[in-house]
């Protein structure tokens, strides 16, 4: 389907790809993966022709059709949410435009050329592309209302689907997505891996959400020392069967035979876990193409995030009388009744996401309530991560005198004390010197990380804490969590941080909250909760 011919890239000195040879076959779904700044973006627009590379080239099978999910949302502000969608497939709409141009002057000179053009459109389905299109904008929640409505008088997230329509409108042979989830709500990524594990093309995807790439992937490519490399299975094979060969690695004295027979049985295992799985049918194929020989140890670097508590808390952490927030006139949320029990691990979460940001917010006494008190329980310490973390970074300092300003002992602004914490998060010897002003969205959150594991506290309270994160810090946070004895209040849009750290899930609407002891996943299924959430949002 997709050849890739010693693809070189480098920027100065530095080398992205090196003499890469690879091959991406039809019918596979590939989520590439790799370190932030492996060049994972930068390969995707080179095959998508936005950038051409130092050296080698790329080769499409001649007839196949590419499409590929636009990053820019303003470009298509002058066209209609419709004709926005049909123009994803280029030659059909040029087709198309040019008959209608010929229709409105039609005469005996253009009649032979209109009858071709007609030809070409029915053997592309032109036909029924009207209603296709309009087919998938309802299916991504876009009514009828809104599909002559002019793109520039759309707001940014139902851009994204209608962008999302595009792309996989007219079945392309090839379909390139850079971080499809963004922006999207949990019942429009679940229909996207529905629609995706159904596919019968091939698909080539980036994306930060582990969820999304075990529920659709056949293959994991995974960008690592300047080369991209094929392993079969999804994201969760991909990291424990990397992690599994790294932990061998390290087991000198183990016999080569035990070793392969321990790989031998972490494939049987994951491969039942699937075959039991609600996972599409057509995805589980992947099950029959693990191979031993294809897990290697990664050289990716996890960081150590280890939340420990300073005391443990009581019975009592928070009790919340009904709570209201409102911004600009606007009701955020009202009435929200609140009694949060040690072991708590809420998933906080709204239609609107100001909603959740307002309620931090309040607990954390940045912000007055409508209506409404809060009370912590008197052994609870708390710490915040912020959705919005700018404030804590308009200084220069370096790293350890960042993180110093939050310690509480002496003893705990030894220097070595403190690159112990940033260490844990991966910033070790100068790296520990940066000044905070120069730092990456990734590099901000981790050194909050550094400061919230500083506090040792026994309640914590996170705000889409995965935001800026890579795929390496996102799964060493939801490890993390999941251990963490204490209690938790979170907000996510990463649907596997959600449904494995959550044991009680809050949603916040304009009418009350809606409060369920049960997974996420059991929340998103259950009928009575979905017809209650409607309700909730439309009284």
């Amino acid at each position: 389907m997709l050849t890739v011919n010693n693809l070189s890239v480098q920027f100065g000195k530095r080398i992205l790809f090196d003499e890469v040879n690879t091959t991406f076959t039809h019918g596979n779904i590939y989520g590439v993966i790799g370190a932030n700044g492996a060049g994972k973006s930068t390969f995707l627009k080179i095959i998508a022709g936005d950038m051409d590379p130092t050296s080698g080239h790329i080769h499409l099978e001649p007839g196949k059709r590419m499409s590929v999910l636009n990053q820019n949302h303003n470009m298509f502000d002058e066209h209609t949410v419709l004709e926005t969608v049909m123009m994803g497939n280029k030659v059909l709409y040029a087709v198309k435009k040019e008959m209608d141009a010929l229709y409105l002057d039609y005469n005996d000179k253009n009649a032979d050329r209109i009858g071709e053009l007609q030809v070409q459109f029915e053997e592309m389905n032109g036909w029924n592309a009207d209603s296709d299109a309009a087919s998938m904008l309802s299916n991504l929640g876009i009514t009828e209302d809104n599909h002559y409505t002019l793109m520039g008088d759309l707001e940014g997230k139902i851009k994204v689907r209608v962008l999302l329509a595009q792309a996989l409108f007219g079945n392309p042979d090839l379909l390139i997505m850079d971080e499809p989830t963004n922006d999207l709500d949990f019942e429009t990524i679940a229909w996207l891996e529905n629609f995706l594990a159904n596919y019968e093309n091939t698909v080539i995807v980036v994306s930060h959400d582990r969820h999304f790439l075990d529920s659709v992937c056949t293959h994991i490519s995974d960008i690592d020392f300047s080369k991209i490399n094929h392993y079969s299975g999804n994201y969760t094979f991909w990291y424990e069967s990397s992690q599994l060969a790294a932990k061998q690695r390290a087991q000198q004295n183990k016999k080569a035979e035990e070793k392969k027979q321990e790989l031998e049985e972490f494939i049987r295992r994951f491969s039942a876990n699937v075959a039991k799985s609600k996972q599409a049918t057509s995805r589980k194929k992947m099950i029959s193409k693990l191979n031993i020989s294809e897990i290697k140890p990664s050289s990716r670097r996890y960081p150590a995030i280890i939340f420990d508590q300073e005391r443990e808390a009581g019975d009592q952490i928070l009790n919340v009388q009904d709570l209201s927030a409102s911004v600009d006139g606007e009701l955020l949320f009202k009435g929200v009744d609140l009694n949060m029990a040690k072991g708590d691990k809420i998933v906080l979460f709204s239609k609107d996401s100001r909603a959740t940001t307002a309620f931090y917010e309040i607990l954390n006494g940045n912000q007055k309530a409508d209506s409404g008190t809060y009370d912590w329980g008197v052994t609870t310490n708390q710490a915040y991560l912020p959705g919005d973390n700018h404030s804590f970074f308009e200084n220069d300092y370096s790293l350890v005198d960042w993180l110093r300003q939050w310690v509480k002992t002496e003893e705990e602004r030894d220097e070595v004390n403190i690159r112990s914490f940033l260490g844990k998060m991966i910033f070790s010897g100068e790296e520990a010197l940066k000044t905070c002003n120069v730092l990456s969205g990734g590099e901000k959150v981790r050194c909050m990380l550094s400061r919230m594991m500083m506090e040792r506290a026994n309640v914590l309270m996170l705000d889409e804490p995965t935001n800026h994160l890579d795929l390496e810090s996102i799964t060493a946070f939801n490890n993390s969590l999941k251990n963490y004895k204490g209690s938790v209040i979170f907000t996510t849009h990463d649907h596997e941080f959600a449904q494995t750290v959550g044991n009680r899930v809050i949603e916040l609407t304009p009418n009350g909250a809606i409060d369920r002891y049960m997974t996420f996943d059991d929340y998103l299924d259950d009928e009575k909760v979905q017809e209650l959430r409607t309700k909730m949002y439309t009284i």
